[in-house]
């Protein structure tokens, strides 16, 4: 499942989601809903 994967990997590099948030030029709010599998646009 896409939000486990993404959940998986962020903690494996050792990112908080505001970290990855940073990474990716989305808000941390949106890295939570992807890893809930609320949204995955």
């Amino acid at each position: 499942m896409l939000s486990e994967n993404i959940k998986a990997i962020r903690k494996s590099k050792g990112l908080s989601q505001q970290e990855l948030a940073i990474k990716l030029n989305v808000v941390r709010q949106t890295i939570s809903k992807w890893e809930q599998g609320v949204s995955q646009s």
